[in-house]
Formats: C-alpha cells, structure tokens, sequence
C-alpha cells in the first residue's frame, strides 16, 4: 500500500506516517524499485498498534522503547510485557480520573435539568 492509501485508511497524515517512522514507532517500512514507501501487512499492523495506543494516552517514549524492545528479539519479552503493564496501569488511573469527572458533570447537568442551579451557585467539589 502507497502512504497515501495508508493515510486514508487509518486516518493519519502522511507526514505524520512518515515521522512515525523516523523517530522508530513504527519500523522502517518496505519500500518499492522506485524507492517509494510499500506498506506490506506488517506494517500496516504496527500503524494500528500506534494509533490505538496513542489514542489510549500511551506516551510516545513508551511506544519507542517497546518498538526498540521489540526489535531485539524474544529476550526482550519481559521487558516488553513490564512496559505494557505499567501502560495499562497508567490507562486505568486516567480511566478512573475520566468516570469520576464524568459522574460530577452528570449531577451538574441533573442540578440544572431540576432547576436547582441558579447563577449565584458556587460550583460543588
């Protein structure tokens, strides 16, 4: 697949497939006779694997290291697993922080839906 079709396909820009790969996120992708980038299935895997974890708030040097980690073969399974762990941890505190502010802005919306917010109202820890 050309950059251009990846770029469509998951939604990044070009430019941002291209630094992706720069900076070791997503491992150097095949390229063409031409020199051109040929995205083959592996590769389109590992754009997946970014894009989900970025979206999830995993940290790029995270990302780096795990791809890094990845590259150097089966010795490194441990590491890989204990830098995903602490990931998912990080995910479950953001989670937790998220469903806390979501129940107090749904009882503001219930205050104002009963009529019971009125200007002068201070807002409620």
């Amino acid at each position: 697949m050309t950059i251009k079709e990846v770029s469509e396909r998951y939604g990044l820009s070009a430019d941002t497939l291209r630094y992706y790969e720069r900076i070791g996120l997503i491992p150097k992708v095949p390229r063409n006779k031409s020199g051109v980038r040929d995205y083959d299935d592996a590769s389109c895997q590992w754009v997946q694997l970014i894009k989900c974890m970025r979206k999830a708030g995993v940290q790029i040097e995270a990302l780096i290291e795990y791809v890094a980690l990845f590259r150097q073969g089966d010795e490194t399974i441990d590491a890989r697993r204990e830098i995903l762990a602490e990931q998912r941890n990080r995910l479950i505190e953001r989670m937790d922080d998220m469903q806390a502010a979501l129940e107090r802005l749904n009882g503001k919306i219930e205050r104002y839906d009963q009529g019971l917010m009125k200007e002068a109202d201070l807002p409620e820890a």
